[in-house]
């Protein structure tokens, strides 16, 4: 399992979702994507993805001054 550490802040919609999408292209199943923004539209957004998308949401948290978000990568076919 390999965990894509993805640091997106000071870009702005659609910028976090361009670099996340950037990461799952490169992932598999059961890998990890934490994606680091301070744009606050990029919890819900990544939410909203995981949803369409069938990748876990696996919570977010406040770091210094951005949004830290981990999504578990689950729907990628092979």
């Amino acid at each position: 399992m390999t965990t894509f550490n993805v640091d997106s802040r000071g870009t702005a919609c659609p910028g976090p979702i361009t670099d996340l999408l950037r990461a799952y292209k490169k992932s598999q199943n059961g890998d990890t994507i934490i994606l680091l923004a301070n744009d606050p539209g990029a919890v819900p957004d990544t939410k909203t993805w995981c949803e369409m998308t069938k990748n876990e949401f696996a919570g977010s948290k406040q770091v210094e001054d951005a949004f830290e978000i981990t999504v578990k990568v689950a729907s990628k076919k092979a």
